[in-house]
């Protein structure tokens, strides 16, 4: 019999009625995956993690399993079950790897494009490979048998009342088990409550901050907020300048000048991080501190000023300055 052309063993494997029911299953919920870590609602619930976690886990895994061994003689279902977590585990962190010498690095989006990919592509393999072995030779899920073999195991025919009722409450107690482990997993006692604030540099480094320029000159910063509140915060920003002076004598702070500079709001989830480019210019050189204040929803009065404004603040960062005259032409 002469070998079939390429193309038609190619549509022949991806016919949807020759198309295995693991992997569509796989593919079924990668597409859920995505769409409960990128739909607005969605990805701030539990779902998330329910169905992220076995992408990161899991699914990697099998799908290279089933490329690699197509048929159902190659290993039994507890080997391909083993391997598939052992396999994710080590082809994740591989990934990540590679992520971090290219341009894109290890972050949200690179991570999940390259897992759906690999997996994608693994599962097209797996796909192809199986339909070049005959149907009885094929590797598959007996989810029927599955279902029947425990519906059997359970109910048995002429079982007693009381075998049947011990048999629901014995699938009851492993479903209740099962869900109360997910929801131990997927839904965590909330942590500490707390709010990142902090200043970079021009370049979105700890590094380089405007510290010696001249008058009248504009400046850049970068001011970050992180909400870990555990629920939405509006927050206000506002940057003063100051001329502070310690006294020895007092072991105190003096602040002999202030300047109010600008104020801004932002509105964050739980979880979610800002970074807002912020643009400043100093026009007199006696002021020495420039002061940025994070307001937790409660904003004091505008006759606040000084050093009660800044003790007012839910989060307070500064930079020491040093301004010069600026050089008349």
């Amino acid at each position: 019999m002469p070998e079939q052309p390429l193309s038609y063993r190619i549509l022949d494997a991806f016919d949807p009625a020759n198309l295995a029911k693991d992997l569509v299953i796989i593919a079924l919920w990668v597409v859920a995956a995505l769409l409960c870590i990128y739909v607005p609602v969605l990805n701030q619930s539990f779902l998330r993690i329910l169905f992220a976690l076995p992408m990161i886990l899991f699914v990697p895994g099998y799908t290279l399993i089933a490329a690699l061994f197509p048929g159902k003689e190659d290993l039994d279902g507890i080997e391909r079950l083993a391997l598939s977590f052992g396999l994710s585990i080590a082809v994740v962190p591989l990934i990540g790897l590679v992520l971090n010498y290219t341009p894109w690095g290890i972050r949200l989006d690179p991570i999940v494009i390259s897992l759906v990919i690999f997996t994608a592509a693994m599962i097209l393999v797996a796909q192809y490979r199986r339909s070049l072995l005959p149907p009885e030779q094929r590797f598959f899920v007996p989810f029927r048998e599955m279902v029947a073999g425990v519906r059997t195991e359970l109910f048995e025919p002429g079982q007693s009342r009381l075998d049947r009722a011990l048999s629901i409450i014995l699938v009851i107690a492993i479903v209740a088990a099962v869900a109360t482990t997910l929801y131990v997993i997927v839904v965590p006692k909330e942590g500490e409550k707390f709010t990142e604030f902090y200043i970079l540099g021009p370049g979105g480094k700890a590094a380089d901050y405007p510290t010696r320029f001249p008058a009248g000159s504009e400046q850049s910063v970068i001011i970050g907020i992180g909400n870990h509140e555990y629920r939405n915060v509006t927050y206000t920003v506002e940057t003063i300048l100051l001329n502070q002076s310690y006294d020895n004598v007092t072991n105190t702070s003096i602040i002999s000048a202030y300047l109010p500079l600008d104020s801004f709001t932002a509105t964050l989830a739980h979880n979610e991080t800002e970074e807002f480019p912020y643009n400043f210019t100093v026009t007199d050189p006696k002021y020495n501190r420039l002061q940025f204040l994070l307001f937790n929803e409660t904003v004091p009065a505008s006759n606040v000023t000084g050093a009660d404004r800044v003790n007012a603040s839910y989060r307070d960062l500064h930079l020491w300055i040093t301004v010069r005259p600026a050089i008349r032409a």
